[in-house]
């Protein structure tokens, strides 16, 4: 049996998923990436654990949980469509946010708890983002600029808490959350 893997994320509002789906639908037939993520499954990753032992899912809980009440609520707003990987074939396409402070607070608060109680993560700088799509598989180059000069959603949503999901490769949506950490009205 496979070993599942756990992040903790930044979940999106239904109401921006939908949007972001909506125009999804529309460029998929002719952007043809071998996987399009469900809109259930869109959030923000603050940090990928991997596979995390039962016996350490309480542990990481209340750390989770103290460092969301040191964070007050804060609103996100999307940005640009952008990519990770070789131009002309990219391995994810992604929808970006503005940038905002309190989401890098949020994830280096995130990061440095994961870290106190023994996970190792990715040292890459963090650029948060939303996955739309993965692996392009078009006989002809991927053309960023194609994409861009398409109408792009343009949303603000609240960030009111933080997640930690379990991954199920044989679902979709694949991402169930498994605890939500509120971030703490106090510090408004």
């Amino acid at each position: 049996m496979k070993k599942t893997h756990y992040f903790i994320a930044v979940p999106i509002a239904d109401e921006v998923k939908k949007q972001i789906a909506d125009w999804k639908e529309g460029i998929a037939a002719t952007f043809p990436f071998r996987t399009w993520v469900h809109q259930q499954d869109y959030h923000i990753t603050l940090a990928f654990l991997g596979y995390v032992p039962p016996a350490k899912i309480e542990e990481l809980c209340q750390m989770i949980r103290q460092v969301a009440k040191r964070h007050a609520p804060f609103a996100l707003s999307l940005s640009e469509i952008q990519m990770f990987g070789n131009r002309t074939a990219p391995r994810i396409l992604w929808q970006g946010v503005e940038k905002e402070e309190k989401l890098f607070a949020l994830q280096r608060d995130v990061y440095a708890a994961c870290t106190a109680i023994g996970f190792s993560l990715e040292k890459r700088p963090f650029t948060p983002h939303i996955t739309i799509a993965r692996k392009w598989q078009g006989n002809e180059g991927f053309q960023l600029r194609d994409l861009q000069m398409k109408p792009r959603v343009s949303a603000t949503f609240p960030v009111g808490q933080i997640v930690l999901y379990q991954t199920h490769l044989d679902r979709t949506p694949k991402y169930e959350a498994l605890a939500l950490f509120p971030l703490s009205k106090d510090n408004v």
